[in-house]
């Protein structure tokens, strides 16, 4: 699905009267379609910009997450754990949380919402009517070690 938004943008003048014989402004002319990828890929990057996140997706996801990111040409998974609706006007946007222990998921969350809202708001223009966050799992900071001595275990010298 794709949305398509007009902005009037009346460059500077008060009366906001149409220029070169009532076309309309120039920037006025048109529309603009945005993907729902596009708004998936903003809000991903606003969720994780909150430093208590530790990652975005469930337990499944990550790890397909994580073979794709091994294989040439997988792509980064900026969109793993992010799902979007995206209307004429108005989007939303679901999330699936990793945070880390000892964050306060309730400020998590609100911080997550926030940046999240005034980033798909400012880049995109359309209005986010909800941000569903679910909170899947807590990182441990002992977590780290475990998954990176299995990851060395399987290397072949």
């Amino acid at each position: 699905m794709t949305e398509t938004t007009q902005r009037t943008n009346t460059a500077g003048r008060q009366d906001g009267a149409t220029s070169q014989g009532g076309k309309g402004a120039p920037g006025t002319r048109g529309s603009t379609a945005i993907a729902d990828t596009v708004v998936a890929k903003i809000a991903g990057m606003a969720a994780r910009e909150i430093p208590e996140v530790y990652n975005l997706g469930g337990g499944v996801t990550r790890a397909f997450g994580a073979v794709r990111q091994r294989v040439p040409g997988g792509g980064s998974g900026v969109t793993q754990g992010v799902k979007v609706e995206v209307g004429e006007r108005q989007a939303a946007v679901d999330l699936d949380v990793v945070v880390e222990y000892g964050a306060a998921i309730v400020d998590t969350a609100a911080d997550i919402r926030t940046n999240v809202v005034n980033a798909v708001e400012r880049m995109t223009g359309l209005e986010v009517v909800e941000v569903n966050i679910s909170v899947g799992d807590v990182h441990l900071p002992d977590e780290e070690e475990y998954e990176s001595d299995q990851q060395e275990g399987r290397r072949v010298a």
